[in-house]
């Protein structure tokens, strides 16, 4: 389990169930920072909690409990393990389309509390970080276009080679001590101010 305790958010309607849920997740060393007793107030305390991991009901009143996961999902703010009574093949399908990261069948014991939520939180990083890493190679792919496009323009504008558009665009970042894509769209945006045709 992790050094710090998990912090987890508890949404389900029925109170008896949901008072066991707290006090099991307490003799297991979890924080329970919320209840819910609906969806659509799952949601609210969610992003205003920001838990580690969401238990959430399937069926719930006001809102159901797979499109408030499906919100709380997609938002990035925490996973979501699924609790039902129904363990049909379709309820799972659901509760896999709504991007739940576990799921637990009712009647269910302390022991399987523990490995769902790990895995789930687990899971959850691993998530964040595969998106960060992708979103580090669309930023490194549109620097390297913007230093291409401009080596480019040089070399119409000014006749230079490639090299000595490099080498122009290297010296402007090294003087300026930024990136070459900073150095790139620094000439581009010098170019546009003195009217240049930059394209």
């Amino acid at each position: 389990m992790s050094t710090n305790p998990l912090r987890i958010l508890v949404a389900e309607d029925e109170a008896l169930i949901r008072m066991d849920l707290v006090e099991m997740l307490g003799e297991l060393g979890y924080l329970v920072v919320g209840q819910a007793m609906n969806g659509e107030v799952a949601v609210d305390q969610a992003i205003a909690l920001n838990p580690d991991v969401v238990l959430m009901d399937v069926a719930m009143p006001v809102r159901d409990g797979l499109s408030a996961a499906a919100e709380i999902i997609d938002a990035r703010v925490a996973p979501v393990v699924m609790v039902t009574a129904f363990s049909e093949q379709a309820t799972v399908a659901h509760a896999a389309s709504a991007g739940a990261f576990g799921f637990i069948v009712k009647p269910f014991n302390r022991s399987d509390l523990a490995p769902t939520i790990e895995l789930a939180f687990a899971r959850w990083n691993q998530l964040l970080e595969l998106e960060q890493h992708i979103d580090g190679l669309e930023a490194r792919v549109r620097a390297r276009d913007v230093v291409d496009e401009t080596k480019s323009w040089l070399q119409s504008r000014f006749g230079m080679t490639e090299a000595e558009a490099f080498g122009l665009l290297r010296k402007k970042a090294m003087d300026g001590r930024i990136t070459l894509a900073e150095a790139a769209a620094a000439v581009v945006s010098s170019a546009k101010e003195s009217g240049e045709p930059v394209s």
